[in-house]
């Protein structure tokens, strides 16, 4: 993965805004669970309340709550307030507070988030303390134990045996401080065993009915607190759905941006490689890079964008907003997440062997395919269709099976780690359960710990997604970078010369010897010859004796051992591949047509030709008359490699490119050998007429075809065993003569 990383380099911005959008988008999906629990804990329980601090008090009531509350901590409460009354209050707070029209009301006027934070504990606990004295006082209830309270001397104040008539709170002002401060001790050791958010939480029944004695309508507090929080997750919620489809569109603009370059530089290097590199890397094993191994490292880099980045920062978000939500549950999320890790690593271990098996049966299964498609008509002439279907079942069930293996345990680990999800929310509303009934833990909080927890597990999940497509990716990145990094062995030199001008257009093989990489044995020794131009220069031998491997040295499909090939007097290996290929116009053993039209193929060679220049080269190469009876003329259609027309046509095709491109340089590895004697001398006739001023090396294994050529080479196992005119090597050269006389009658070898 690490070798193809530069290719991310261009979509490197585009990375960063998704990466940021999705710290936006996380920083949104964990703030949900928080308002999911403030809708339970203050929507529902609370009634819409929110804070043990009222927004207003009656005058009275504060008189009773500063009884129960240190010097400091009233001093602070009643900063925060502004005593009101009918006359010093405005119209709003009298709409609003309608009892000031009896009495004084402290209205809040500091509403920081720091100031109610201070004062939330303090005023909760003095609520607490003054609700269950007034229920302890009116035998309603006996809140917090506040039914009796122990004073100095062992002494007892029982609440609930005061005469009819007498205020606890009245006996409580009027002890002495010394008496007062023992029990305001009592209460808050009473106490220092609940947490703040409970403290508030119980307290909020005491400001509910402080609200409701100040003529508040307490049932639209309710209902406007969970609309107003419902219509900020909704808010959160469109948020985050604009983000995960602006990273997705992102996601999928780099994958789709990276393949593209990718097969553009794959295709490059493939096109640069000569025949070397592609006895290295098959053909069918080409293309499963190209496509298939290209198409695995762009679903991971769109998984990667999405899942990669965004997964760690839940996961670890989930955890610290979990352990804020005061539930004392983190074992559950540990548990969960080990065995999540457990199963991860136990499938990792099982599928990572498979993936690279896979793309090699890829290669192994798009080869057969190849080759029976190829060869369809070799194999019905041998009726050998049983033994193809029997090759490609095997190369098919095998790459089934190994798919089969990993899709298992892909479709068994699903359902595991949902039961480990369902486990682990069993598992915390049972642990959670106990701590809401032993009042260490609100109903909320804990709803909020169960969805961090979910969320933290599914951070899990979707990462082992990851650990599975990771290492099949990782498999199709080396393949391909197995490509890239192939260095061509022919190469352009560091500092190139050009042809002279004007152009000689002589081939010159001097001294030259050839082995194929890794052989042990040359398979052409110390040749020499001169091709001129206006010459023919043939070249026959008999089968296996180097005579294509001589041509390909040409076009520098591979590069000489030893000895040099010149043209115009310059080694072809100080030019440039492109200047050198510029020159010649060549044309292989087997005719190689391209789907499109016969037009589109003419133009292979010179895409500016004129109509009279195609029409002089189909003349020349004898495929007029083909054309013609075709009903789209140049336009007919050609299929895939020419699989719609016979070898004779598809070869004079290829020949009539070669006129197109108008070479100095002309070279036919036995390209007349489809084509009838008739149609054979006809087109020589007029391609003799056509290249009289050009270089012509000619291949073939007929001597009737070479027979007029100015020299004629003759290779036996690689070396030169004659050379001149048909006439001298009939005298001088006993292979030539062989040759001849096993093709042609006496009356043609003295024509």
């Amino acid at each position: 993965m690490i070798r193809l990383s530069g290719y991310v380099k261009p979509f490197l911005g585009i990375v960063i805004t998704a990466i940021l959008l999705l710290f936006a988008q996380a920083i949104a999906d964990l703030s949900l669970p928080t308002y999911t629990g403030s809708i339970v804990n203050v929507g529902i329980q609370q009634g819409g309340i929110e804070d043990a601090v009222p927004a207003a008090i009656r005058q009275s009531q504060m008189d009773r709550l500063l009884l129960f509350m240190s010097e400091d901590e009233a001093s602070t409460v009643l900063a925060a307030f502004k005593l009101e009354d009918a006359t010093s209050a405005d119209q709003a707070t009298r709409d609003a507070y309608p009892v000031i029209a009896d009495e004084p009301v402290y209205v809040l006027q500091d509403t920081s988030a720091e100031t109610i934070e201070a004062l939330n504990p303090v005023m909760g606990k003095a609520l607490l303390v003054v609700s269950g004295i007034e229920q302890a006082s009116s035998g309603t209830g006996d809140t917090e134990g506040m039914s009796s309270i122990n004073m100095p001397d062992n002494m007892t104040l029982d609440l609930s045996s005061l005469p009819e008539g007498v205020d606890a709170f009245t006996v409580l002002q009027n002890l002495p401080q010394i008496v007062r401060d023992p029990i305001l001790l009592q209460i808050n050791e009473r106490m220092a065993s609940m947490p703040d958010t409970l403290i508030v939480q119980a307290a909020v029944s005491a400001v509910k009915s402080e609200y409701e004695a100040l003529g508040m309508d307490t049932n639209s507090l309710q209902t406007n607190y969970v609309v107003r929080t419902g219509l900020t997750m909704l808010a959160i919620s469109l948020f985050s759905g604009v983000c995960t489809i602006t990273v997705g569109y992102l996601a999928a603009k780099t994958a789709a941006g990276m393949a593209r370059n990718l097969r553009r530089d794959l295709f490059t290097k493939v096109e640069g490689f000569s025949h070397h590199e592609f006895n290295k890397f098959s053909v069918s094993s080409l293309i499963t890079r190209t496509t298939n191994d290209i198409t695995q490292l762009q679903m991971l880099m769109v998984m990667l964008i999405r899942i990669a980045f965004y997964a760690p920062i839940m996961g670890v978000g989930g955890i610290i907003m979990a352990l804020n939500t005061d539930a004392n549950m983190w074992w559950t999320i540990a548990v969960a997440v080990a065995a999540l890790l457990t199963l991860i690593i136990v499938m990792f271990s099982l599928v990572l062997p498979k993936f690279r098996i896979i793309q090699t049966l890829t290669d192994r299964l798009n080869l057969v395919a190849r080759e029976n498609l190829s060869g369809m008509m070799v194999i019905r002439a041998f009726n050998t269709q049983s033994f193809e279907e029997s090759r490609f079942d095997k190369a098919n069930i095998d790459l089934t099976n190994n798919n089969l293996f990993v899709s298992r345990a892909m479709a068994a680990m699903m359902p595991m780690m949902m039961l480990i999800m369902n486990l682990a929310s069993i598992l915390i509303i049972w642990v959670g359960s106990h701590q809401v009934a032993e009042s260490t833990m609100q109903v909320g909080d804990m709803i909020a710990f169960m969805q961090y927890a979910m969320q933290v597990v599914m951070s899990f999940l979707m990462m082992s997604i990851m650990f599975i497509m990771l290492p099949r990716a990782a498999v199709s990145a080396d393949r391909i970078a197995d490509v890239m990094e192939t260095e061509a062995i022919i190469k352009d030199p560091a500092k190139p010369v050009q042809f002279p001008k004007p152009f000689d257009a002589s081939v010159e093989f001097r001294n030259v010897s050839f082995r194929y990489p890794g052989a042990e044995e040359d398979v052409l020794h110390d040749l020499n010859f001169i091709a001129k131009p206006g010459e023919t220069t043939a070249i026959i031998g008999s089968t296996g004796s180097g005579k294509s491997t001589l041509v390909n040295l040409l076009p520098r499909f591979y590069d000489v051992t030893e000895g040099e090939v010149l043209i115009s007097g310059v080694d072809i290996r100080d030019v440039t591949q492109h200047d050198l290929r510029a020159k010649l116009g060549f044309n292989p053993q087997k005719a190689v047509l391209f789907s499109g039209t016969i037009d589109s193929n003419l133009r292979y060679a010179d895409e500016n030709a004129s109509e009279s220049e195609l029409a002089d080269a189909t003349r020349i190469a004898q495929a007029n008359e083909f054309i013609n009876e075709k009903p789209e003329g140049l336009e007919t259609e050609i299929a895939q490699g020419g699989s719609n027309v016979s070898g004779g046509q598809r070869q004079r095709l290829a020949i009539a490119r070669s006129l197109v491109k108008n070479p100095p340089i002309y070279i036919f590895d036995d390209s007349f050998s489809a084509l009838d004697y008739k149609t054979d001398s006809a087109l020589r006739r007029a391609l003799r007429e056509r290249t009289q001023n050009s270089t012509v090396i000619v291949i073939s294994q007929r001597v009737s075809t070479i027979k007029h050529a100015e020299q004629i080479v003759v290779l036996d196992e690689g070396r030169i065993v004659g050379k001149g005119t048909h006439d001298e090597l009939m005298e001088t050269c006993e292979v030539y003569r062989e040759i001849a006389q096993s093709q042609l009658s006496m009356e043609e070898l003295a024509s």
